[in-house]
C-alpha cells in the first residue's frame, strides 16, 4: 500500500519528497574531512537512508519522512561512509520523536527528533550545531550551503564522500507561485536556476546559514535538476518551541 500510495503522489503532483534511499548534492564538491562535525547519516542495516545533525549530545534533528518503522543507526564524525574510520560513532535510535501534526499532511511538519540510546562523545570531529532563535527568517539572497552523501546528478552513482554546495535563499512569495499551496511560511526556499541543490535521499540534513541550521532539507521537484522549482527545507526557527519541549 505504501508503494502504491507512493506512485499516486507522484502522478498528482510534480515533485516528491528527498527521502529516498540514495542520496544527492548536485553541483557540489567533496568536502573538506570533518569540516561539518554536526553531520550524521542515518541508516539501516549499514545503509545510508537520511541525513541528519546533532542538535544536543542525545538528539539528532531530520526530516519526519526519514522514519521507516524500522531499526535505525545514526553514525557521527564520518566523512568517507565506506570507510571504517576511527572518528565515526554508531549508535542506535531509542525513541523516534515525529512532529504530531506531520500525518495531517506528510509534506509539512516535517521534522523528526532522534533520542539516541547513548550519548554522542563531543570532540573536534563530532559537535552539535546552533539553531536559530524562535520565528527567526532567512533574507532572501542570502548564501547558505548544504551537504550530503550521494550523488553528484541525479542520474549519476550514489558518493560515499561528504559533499557540499553552495545556495541561495529564494523569497518565499516568488516561491509561492510555484508550489502554490505545498509552500507556506513554515519552510524556506532556495533557488535552483544556479542547478545547485539536493536531490532525492537528501532529506533531514541541515541548510547551513551563517553558523546556524536553518532549514531541514525537505523536498524538491521530480526531476532534482528542474531549475523552475525552487528547493523547498522545513524552516528551523518555526519549530523551536516544539524542539525544546521534546529535549526537556
Amino acid at each position: 500500500m505504501y508503494y502504491l500510495m507512493f506512485t499516486i503522489l507522484l502522478f498528482l503532483h510534480p515533485w516528491v519528497p528527498t527521502g529516498a534511499f540514495n542520496t544527492s548534492i548536485i553541483g557540489g564538491k567533496a568536502a573538506k574531512p570533518h569540516s561539518r562535525p554536526y553531520m550524521a547519516s542515518l541508516q539501516i542495516d549499514s545503509h545510508h537512508v537520511c541525513g541528519g545533525f546533532l542538535v544536543r549530545e542525545d538528539f539528532v534533528l531530520t526530516a519526519a519522512h526519514c522514519y521507516k518503522d524500522r531499526a535505525l543507526t545514526v553514525v557521527l564524525g564520518a566523512h568517507n561512509l565506506k570507510v571504517k574510520e576511527k572518528s565515526q560513532q554508531k549508535i542506535e535510535v531509542k525513541q523516534f520523536h515525529k512532529h504530531q501534526l506531520n500525518p495531517l499532511n506528510k509534506y509539512d511538519f516535517d521534522v523528526m527528533l532522534l533520542k539516541l540510546a547513548t550519548n554522542a562523545t563531543l570532540n573536534n570531529k563530532v559537535k552539535v550545531i546552533g539553531l536559530p532563535k524562535k520565528n527567526g527568517d532567512v533574507p532572501d539572497k542570502t548564501k547558505c550551503t548544504v551537504a550530503g552523501w550521494g550523488k553528484k546528478h541525479a542520474t549519476g552513482e550514489a558518493e560515499n564522500v561528504l559533499q557540499e554546495v553552495t545556495v541561495v535563499i529564494e523569497n518565499r512569495n516568488d516561491c509561492k507561485k510555484v508550489w502554490k499551496k505545498f509552500v507556506n511560511n513554515r519552510m524556506i526556499c532556495t533557488n535552483f536556476s544556479g542547478q545547485k541543490g539536493i536531490c532525492q535521499g537528501d532529506s533531514g540534513g541541515p541548510l547551513l546559514c551563517n553558523t546556524k541550521a536553518q532549514g531541514i532539507a525537505a523536498f524538491t521537484g521530480q526531476n532534482c535538476e528542474d531549475y523552475r522549482y525552487p528547493q523547498v527545507y522545513m524552516k528551523i526557527a518555526s519549530f523551536i518551541p516544539w524542539i525544546n519541549e521534546i529535549m526537556q
